[in-house]
């Protein structure tokens, strides 16, 4: 494995509107040595921050033959304090060394003062905290010199100060920002259903012309303190049933566009989570028939 391929040794950065899955280190040896087919590969950023090691070696080996999508977890865009310069450094370092297809990040924060949580909060939709979005994200974009896409949240409780829908807030963000958004069909389906809503609706609202890429993944059911659905974005397990169903319809109204499915609990064999990532692509072929036919 070369430790720094040239650039005309790796595949085409643009990832293609195909299923992908999130990379994980003890699979690494068996895609290689397969040489899988599979559309791109997903890596969590604060994983590579490092300055070399195993971990460079075996993404420069992937990235040789497969496109990436860089999906950030700790920058905490939602967070009142400001974005931390170091970690924007290094996700600039990131995107320069490994051209990723697709950069990401969520609608959420993890830090207050010098601590960082090992969790996804959520924030309340008012007009503060959309100025501040913005202009994080917009610092994001500056420092690492590329456009962002940012995900939809897994919520579980909703703030009494919110002044308008999460539907609105992201087409704010987008239209101040000029960012691009993720679209985690879990994360609806999960929120949706922790606050009695439809989904259906929610996806009929959103605003998919600005999504880059698509997330699946697996939730945990269990209940709230007065005996009621909750959903827990576990990424423990297989795409539910409903996601599945939730997905197809986007996919069929909308088009293909690239799809992870991510699984970072309870990581299971290569072949089960290719298996996911295969279902996918078949649903993004139904997708494209229609034009294929039209095309002869």
């Amino acid at each position: 494995m070369s430790v720094q391929p040239s650039r005309s040794q790796r595949v085409d950065a643009a990832i293609p509107a195909r299923a992908g899955a999130g990379l994980k280190a003890e699979h690494i040896r068996e895609i290689l040595d397969s040489g899988a087919d599979i559309g791109f590969f997903e890596v969590h950023a604060e994983n590579y921050m490092g300055a070399g090691g195993m971990p460079h070696r075996q993404l420069e080996a992937i990235r040789e033959k497969y496109p990436l999508s860089l999906h950030g977890v700790g920058l905490s865009i939602g967070g009142e304090q400001p974005l931390d310069a170091e970690h924007l450094k290094r996700l600039a370092a990131l995107n320069k060394k490994y051209e990723p297809g697709l950069f990401s990040e969520h609608l959420a924060w993890s830090t207050h003062d010098t601590t960082y949580y090992n969790d996804l909060l959520p924030v309340p939709y008012d007009k503060a905290t959309l100025d501040r979005v913005c202009d994080h994200i917009d610092e994001v974009q500056e420092v690492v010199g590329r456009k962002m896409l940012l995900e939809n949240p897994s919520t579980y409780v909703a703030f009494q100060q919110s002044t308008m829908s999460e539907i609105e807030f992201l087409k704010q963000i987008t239209k101040r920002t000029g960012c691009g958004l993720l679209l985690d069909v879990n994360n609806v389906f999960v929120s949706c259903t922790n606050h009695e809503r439809s989904p259906e609706e929610y996806l009929a609202d959103f605003p998919i012309t600005d999504v880059g890429e698509i997330h699946l993944g697996g939730h945990a059911p269990d209940r709230d303190d007065e005996g009621r659905p909750l959903l827990i974005d576990a990424h423990d397990r297989e795409v539910d049933d409903a996601v599945w169903k939730l997905y197809e319809s986007v996919i069929r109204e909308n088009g293909s566009l690239p799809t992870l499915v991510e699984w970072d609990n309870d990581v299971p064999a290569w072949p089960i989570l290719l298996a996911e990532a295969q279902a996918a692509d078949r649903i993004l072929e139904q997708a494209r028939e229609p034009d294929l036919k039209r095309a002869v």
